[in-house]
């Protein structure tokens, strides 16, 4: 009895980051398991809403998914690092350290560009910027030679700098980071603070509200 079709259908699982596991089929095509592995790979991205960005990008228009594509070839092969902040930037310098209307002399340091865009989005930000590529963390392999500070340093013993404002992260590896930085500057007789603790400690700068972020740029305090 029961002449049905016999199905032969196997799965493998991948393990991805954050301990995530990705089912792969064969009853997909070998190309569509591999762009489903590429979306799972990204973070908050799950093996569900993996496949069904990649059935998105399947059902899309040619024009569409190419677009994504070149999106994303652009940001992989024309973004590098601003010869003077090392913020994000598609020429030699960023658009915050072309700008004439800002106020070189003070410069505000931070650990990645997303923090930069954060500050200034509040509009209460009228300086340059570093950007450090990082904080010190001994633990995790990151040393001082690993982030951006001797150009920092570099920068400032230049001339021309009043104030350097340390907005790393309010947390331990921040303010390890700032200490450390600050030592090196202490005797450059420039004037070196901090972002207020209107910032909850503990926290990162990337989550923290616009009026926070305001208020801890306009109370900043001496380090």
């Amino acid at each position: 009895m029961g002449g049905g079709l016999k199905h032969s259908t196997s799965f493998c699982w991948h393990k991805l980051g954050d301990g995530l596991l990705l089912i792969m089929t064969n009853v997909y095509t070998e190309s569509l398991n591999r762009l489903i592995e590429q979306f799972g790979k990204l973070p908050g991205i799950g093996p569900k809403s993996a496949e069904r960005l990649a059935f998105h990008i399947l059902k899309a228009k040619p024009d569409e998914a190419m677009a994504l594509a070149d999106a994303i070839s652009n940001v992989k092969n024309k973004i590098k690092r601003c010869e003077i902040c090392c913020n994000l930037s598609e020429g030699k310098l960023c658009k915050i350290c072309s700008d004439t209307q800002r106020d070189k002399s003070l410069i505000c340091v931070v650990e990645q560009p997303k923090d930069l865009i954060n500050l200034e989005k509040t509009g209460a930000c009228k300086w340059v910027y570093h950007v450090l590529g990082g904080h010190i963390a001994p633990l995790e392999g990151v040393e001082p030679s690993d982030l951006t500070i001797d150009k920092l340093i570099k920068r400032v013993q230049s001339g021309g700098i009043k104030e350097v404002i340390m907005a790393t992260n309010p947390n331990m590896a921040g303010d390890g980071t700032a200490l450390y930085i600050s030592s090196l500057l202490k005797n450059t007789g420039v004037k070196i603070t901090r972002l207020a603790r209107g910032l909850a400690s503990g926290s990162t700068i990337e989550y923290a509200s616009g009026k926070m972020l305001t208020d801890a740029i306009i109370s900043r305090q001496e380090l």
